[in-house]
């Protein structure tokens, strides 16, 4: 019996061939190709556009490949990357979230009003305002309920707790209050758009508008909250680890790394599925973590253009975007919340008939969103140590989405990863220190953004196109 099994089994890897054998070296770089051809690009054109800015700006500028512009750079760019990251959950079911900006300028204001007023958020904001402040947090709660999003409701229903409770100014406290303010504009806007049915284009841009409002309310006009004086949220932007915490975060984060893709490598191969050659995933491991001890080799070293002062360490930003893009990459990749969005993505009512509860991925890509979105604006709060009306306004939210849309994300829905959003965000902090160490004009700027941006629709467009085709 065991020799007919043995035989049998045989049998069935001759018939399936590759779907259950590891490929050899030319096999996988053959279907590599072949997926390219077949419109399924990824993150390739954006890499390719990212290493062609560095080249030229670092033939245009000496400074731009110096340690303290790297640094810099990384710092700027990680507030709009977060709010990217956010939105890609959204762009992957099909949607667009115009609020996510605006939504982050509001939890911004509120993490800056609580530090300002020392807790008293009744008296920042005045008993009318308070009371429909908390009646909005109470109707996020009731709608997370109605929804079944039970992390929403528990979320807003924190933020009414903190907003009561009076507590005394903590920048703990108020970062995260500010993400559940950010949990709570994600259960109204998903309930809207998933729930009611309205489009989410319609919503997202009247909840822009309105979320304006709010902030200028908050703040008032030409006001400024400013959050410099405290050392816990000035750090957040502007920070560095120590030395030896930079190493640490290298070997933790490349460790880390290694031992997942490992791990999933041999548990496909022992369980007889389809996987790239052991070669390769190794070599892509190994180049990984060189990359990453290069990086923090040069960190690490005195950039400081003053000789009397030290500066040195990774950034803060750094180990703060590393652990939301793990959590993200996790939950899309090896969670089954993660393949109901790409399924709702794909095919709405494929995965309705296939028993997913489709109205709650979609609202639930909102909450999540919006969630992420005010980490983002604690991040660039930190860097320019204050919050004013125009906090999250329009070249925050235009350049999130278009660091999404950028780094690969489909605009269709249903293709896309986190790491596009770190790729996508990279080109436009890239775009934005270089042509400023070049005394350009915001105009310049601007037209060059946009570009890139129009670039970054085409090839999406067309390599779905394409996809489409190869497919038939």
């Amino acid at each position: 019996m065991p020799d007919t099994q043995t035989k049998s089994g045989n049998a069935a890897i001759t018939d399936f061939g590759i779907d259950t054998t590891a490929m050899s070296n030319s096999e996988a770089i053959r279907d590599y190709f072949t997926r390219l051809r077949g419109g399924q690009l990824g993150s390739l054109p954006a890499l390719l556009g990212l290493l062609a800015l560095v080249v030229v700006f670092a033939s245009l500028s000496d400074v731009f490949l110096s340690l303290n512009n790297i640094a810099n750079l990384l710092a700027q760019g990680a507030g709009q990357t977060l709010i990217a990251m956010g939105i890609v959950f959204v762009l992957l079911v099909g949607e667009i979230d115009l609020s996510a900006g605006t939504a982050s300028g509001v939890a911004g204001a509120v993490l800056a009003m609580h530090f300002v007023e020392q807790g008293n958020l009744l008296g920042g904001m005045g008993t009318g305002v308070f009371i429909l402040f908390l009646a909005a947090l109470g109707l996020a709660v009731l709608l997370a309920l109605l929804l079944r999003i039970w992390a929403g409701a528990a979320m807003s229903t924190l933020a009414i707790v903190i907003a009561l409770s009076g507590m005394a100014a903590n920048p703990w406290i108020e970062m995260l209050l500010a993400v559940c303010v950010g949990t709570a504009i994600g259960c109204i806007t998903g309930f809207l758009v998933a729930k009611i049915g309205m489009p989410s284009f319609v919503v997202t841009l009247a909840l822009f508008l309105a979320w304006q409002g709010v902030i200028l309310q908050f703040i008032g006009e030409g006001g400024v909250l400013g959050i410099s004086s405290s050392p816990v949220l000035n750090q957040v932007a502007n920070g560095n680890l120590s030395i030896a915490g930079s190493w640490l975060l290298f070997v933790v984060a490349a460790g880390g790394f290694a031992g997942a893709t490992l791990g999933r490598h041999f548990s496909r191969l022992r369980r007889g599925l389809v996987t790239q050659p052991t070669a390769l995933v190794l070599a892509r491991v190994v180049g990984i973590a060189a990359l990453g001890a290069v990086a923090t080799y040069l960190l690490t070293i005195n950039r400081s253009p003053n000789p009397s002062i030290v500066i040195s360490g990774v950034p803060y930003v750094v180990p703060i975007v590393l652990v939301l893009l793990t959590i993200g990459t996790y939950v899309l990749n090896r969670t089954r919340y993660g393949r109901h969005i790409y399924a709702v993505g794909g095919n709405r009512e494929a995965a309705r008939r296939a028993g997913i509860d489709v109205t709650k991925i979609r609202a639930s890509v909102f909450m999540v969103c919006s969630s992420v979105a005010a980490v983002g604006a604690i991040v660039y709060s930190s860097k320019v140590g204050s919050v004013d009306p125009q906090a999250g306004g329009l070249n925050t939210l235009l350049f999130a989405v278009g660091a999404a849309v950028i780094g690969g994300t489909s605009l269709f829905g249903g293709r896309g990863r986190v790491f596009d959003a770190v790729i996508g965000g990279t080109v436009l902090a890239v775009v934005a220190n270089g042509l400023g160490l070049l005394k350009q004009h915001a105009a310049v700027v601007s037209i060059v953004t946009g570009l890139v941006l129009l670039l970054a629709a085409t090839v999406d467009a067309l390599s779905r196109k394409r996809a489409t085709v190869a497919a038939r």
